[in-house]
């Protein structure tokens, strides 16, 4: 008898939804996609399409009576969401792995009952909390304890005054007070692990930001053998400790005095494991799909050292942002070998907005 693979059922239709989409149709499996916006990149290439909210019971209930086993392309999916589908269906990953790396606060706990290292920081509540908070505190960076990303949510301060405007103009929620540190590097794991508990490590990347967004991952990284080691070991545990089922990214500081600190999980694909579509015989995406499908992992060894790049929406104003919008020159941007172009169908370029990446070999590698 011949099985049949079940149907995806996606909650998400950005980019890394598109991506995901295009790893699983290159295993003949179908897609649905679940997104407010008909005409997402993801939406654009699904096999169907529901169109409406994450939270929408009835939106909800058609993807359900149209797909088999669930998963998402990014973290602030209602948790309830992932666990009304979870009576229809597995979800990778579950809700209480996504509902932690919504916020912050339980994040940091998780790292540290799993033992691993974070940097300083102070948990705000209120105003009431400030009082807690010592000069030596500062340079910190005030983040928002829920939902957010890409450098959203968070503002730097160097004293109490600041602290306190920044606290205001964040909308007085929650927050943690990160203690600003001398970073040498920054470092991220993607791994995936199926429900028969099998691993796949990919190769670390080490990662350049600019205002707070991912701007190129260079692979392999520089650090020494035994740091990255231990970051695929922490991940490992992670996954571990969780129960995690998918692909899960963990961020890390490098800090010289003291060591490597986890600066957040993504439990989902990571931007900065975007060079595996083309460096690794088998992508980030498509080992989500394969574990959607319960296909055995693929392997994930580094064919090349390489750069993956980021295109945001300021490559289409080069001008300026209030200047006519014009398609960048491509012959210019793109090298002319050994690169790879990916576009993600995005419409409406904006400053910050990304659009697409370029992961180039780098060397003889």
């Amino acid at each position: 008898m011949v099985s049949v693979s079940p149907v995806i059922g996606l909650l998400g239709g950005g980019q890394l939804g598109r991506m995901m989409i295009q790893a699983a149709h290159r295993l003949g499996l179908q897609v649905v996609v679940l997104d407010p916006d008909p005409k997402g990149p993801a939406a654009q290439i699904a096999d169907d399409v529901v169109v409406g909210h994450y939270a929408d019971q009835a939106a909800l209930t058609a993807l359900a009576e149209r797909a088999q086993v669930f998963t998402t392309e990014f973290e602030n999916i209602p948790s309830a969401s992932l666990r009304f589908l979870a009576q229809h269906g597995p979800t990778y990953p579950d809700a209480a792995s996504v509902e932690l790396a919504q916020d912050r606060r339980k994040e940091k706990t998780l790292f540290a009952k799993a033992g691993i290292p974070v940097g300083p920081y102070i948990t705000l509540n209120s105003p009431s909390d400030f009082e807690i908070v010592k000069r030596s505190h500062f340079p910190a960076i005030l983040k928002t304890a829920e939902l957010g990303y890409d450098g959203k949510g968070q503002l730097t301060v160097t004293s109490l005054d600041e602290l306190s405007h920044a606290f205001q103009e964040l909308g007085s929620v929650p927050c943690v007070l990160e203690k600003k540190l001398s970073l040498k590097a920054e470092i991220s794991v993607v791994i995936a692990r199926n429900a028969q508990g099998h691993v796949a490590v990919f190769p670390a990347a080490q990662n350049k930001h600019r205002n707070g967004i991912l701007h190129t991952s260079d692979v392999p990284v520089t650090l020494p053998q035994q740091v990255v080691q231990q970051a695929e070991h922490y991940v490992k545990t992670l996954a571990l400790k969780l129960g995690y089922v998918g692909v899960l990214a963990l961020e890390f500081f490098w800090v010289e005095d003291l060591g490597l600190l986890a600066n957040e999980m993504a439990p989902r694909p990571h931007n900065s494991g975007h060079y595996t579509m083309d460096a690794c015989p088998t992508s980030q995406f498509e080992q989500q799909a394969r574990i959607c499908a319960h296909i055995p992992l693929g392997p994930t060894r580094l064919q090349f050292a390489c750069r993956m790049t980021n295109l945001l929406g300021d490559l289409w104003f080069p001008d300026g942002p209030n200047k006519p919008m014009r398609e960048p020159d491509w012959t210019k941007l793109v090298p002319p070998s050994n690169a790879w172009l990916h576009l993600y169908g995005k419409t409406e370029p904006r400053p910050g907005r990304k659009m697409g990446h370029i992961t180039q070999k780098l060397g003889d590698a």
